[in-house]
């Protein structure tokens, strides 16, 4: 009984077998040769959030997709024209389009009208202000072309002060433009890591709790030696709604003076002014501030040009989607932006795609988002720097920098947005290695150092002023 049980068994499987080879066979031909995208790999000094890895899963590069499709001519249609030809010739054509060089002052001048008005009202009243807020990733980590920028504006049109500054930050020890300290018991929150915070994210995209009522939450700052920000020019404290009343802060101006100040979380965003002088440092203790949402501190004179570093490292620019206008809009009625700066690209190169559609979209949802968030600014998008990987034993600029730079051109376009593009003035093709070279950006050729970022804010603030002085001939010419 036994023996004849096992034959059957042994039958139904081979024929099962046989079967499945068969069926396989037949569709061998008709199925595409990827069922499942390639595992994305991420260069080992750059990290990408997880709302950019979800909008490049979905995304199927061209060559795949016209295998699966099993044609070979594709009608491609963008921004600039109507294309049709073999997935080879659109390749080629579509590289070549990607070799642009359009400068702001060339051409993204007329969507930075209204910044531009600011500035000359500045120019020729020192007593107004003018305000920036500079997104970016780990190429402004520490302050890094940031604060450079700031300084070139502030030698040009005054303004004192680092500007805003969070509670925590993986570069606080890097960053030379202000001393920073913090205890290790702060609860930080990220859009970069966390979708759903306890409380909106704040202005940088974090928000930040002291909820341990066992350890003091402490934050420590300390003006540096750079210029026009020898001071903490008048700290002021932004922190958010919550249910308890009785938080307090202590407050260490230099070696003595120390007193308190209570916390009253009654509105979405709230500030308090922790000293009206100027000072050289200063430490704040929180102090039953449990579900208090705690923000950062800002450092300005209230004249002149003030410029924010909202970096975040590994921050393809996505995550800037889920800000909360409403929470946005009280931050703007406090600071008035009149320029936002998108500076992202590095996060999202290094991953094996030179397709960068979904980023286009995607980003486009972003700058639409932001407009909310501050509906009186000007938006100026500045595009990937050159990188540099190793192709056949040799470093040469990743194939997908100028993909890359085109997708932003094209947000930038379709957003209304000013535009520069990087990698071009930066040397174009190759030049990431001249730069590594020259000494000016580090071994990983992706990021630069405190010399070359000096030298990236300099090519970035001249554009910039290129812009504003063909903005100031035309309206000369019109009045």
């Amino acid at each position: 009984m036994s023996s004849s049980s096992d034959k059957s068994y042994f039958g139904k499987t081979m024929l099962f077998l046989v079967l499945s080879i068969v069926i396989f066979l037949i569709f061998k031909n008709v199925l595409p040769s990827r069922l499942f995208p390639e595992k994305v790999v991420v260069n080992e000094n750059i990290l990408m959030d997880s709302m950019a890895l979800i909008a490049q899963s979905d995304t199927i590069d061209l060559e795949t997709a016209l295998d699966t499709l099993n044609v070979d001519t594709l009608k491609i249609v963008t921004s600039d024209s109507t294309r049709v030809g073999t997935k080879d010739s659109i390749q080629i054509t579509m590289n070549v389009d990607a070799n642009f060089d359009p400068s702001l002052s060339a051409e993204g001048y007329q969507n930075l009208q209204r910044f531009y008005a600011k500035l000359e009202a500045l120019e020729n009243d020192k007593s107004r202000k003018v305000r920036i807020g500079y997104f970016g990733d780990s190429m402004n980590d520490g302050d890094f072309i940031v604060q450079d920028v700031r300084s070139l504006f502030q030698d040009t049109y005054g303004g004192q002060g680092v500007g805003f500054v969070s509670i925590t930050s993986l570069s606080a020890g890097a960053r030379g433009s202000v001393s920073h300290q913090y205890s290790k018991k702060w609860q930080t929150q990220s859009f970069v890591k966390v979708k759903k915070p306890l409380a909106p994210f704040g202005i940088d995209g974090q928000v930040f709790f002291a909820n341990d009522t066992v350890d003091s939450h402490w934050v420590k700052y300390r003006a540096q030696g750079q210029r026009h920000s020898t001071m903490l020019n008048k700290p002021t404290l932004f922190y958010g709604r919550s249910s308890n009343n009785g938080g307090y802060i202590s407050v260490k101006v230099g070696k003595d003076s120390v007193y308190t100040k209570e916390l009253n979380p009654t509105r979405l965003l709230n500030t308090l002014t922790v000293t009206p002088q100027n000072v050289k440092s200063l430490q704040v203790d929180f102090l039953e501030s449990d579900s208090i949402p705690i923000y950062g501190f800002s450092f300005d004179n209230g004249v002149g040009v003030h410029v924010d570093n909202f970096s975040i490292r590994g921050n393809s620019g996505l995550p800037l989607s889920i800000l909360n206008p409403s929470l946005m809009n009280a931050f703007d009625d406090i600071f008035n932006y009149d320029l936002i700066v998108l500076h992202y690209g590095a996060n999202v190169l290094g991953y094996g795609s030179t397709n960068y559609g979904w980023y286009d979209k995607n980003m486009t949802t972003v700058v639409n988002n932001l407009r909310k968030c501050f509906p009186n600014a000007d938006f100026l998008i500045i595009s990937t720097a050159d990188k540099a990987t190793k192709i056949d034993g040799e470093m040469k600029t990743d194939p997908a920098v100028l993909p890359l730079a085109k997708a932003q051109k094209s947000y930038a376009r379709k957003t209304n947005s000013g535009y520069i593009n990087l990698y071009s003035l930066m040397g174009g093709d190759g030049s990431m290695i001249t730069w590594v070279d020259d000494g000016l950006a580090g071994k990983d050729y992706t990021h630069f150092n405190a010399s070359g970022s000096r030298k990236v804010a300099k090519l970035i603030y001249d554009e910039i002023l290129k812009g504003y002085n063909k903005y100031k001939e035309e309206n000369q010419t019109v009045e």
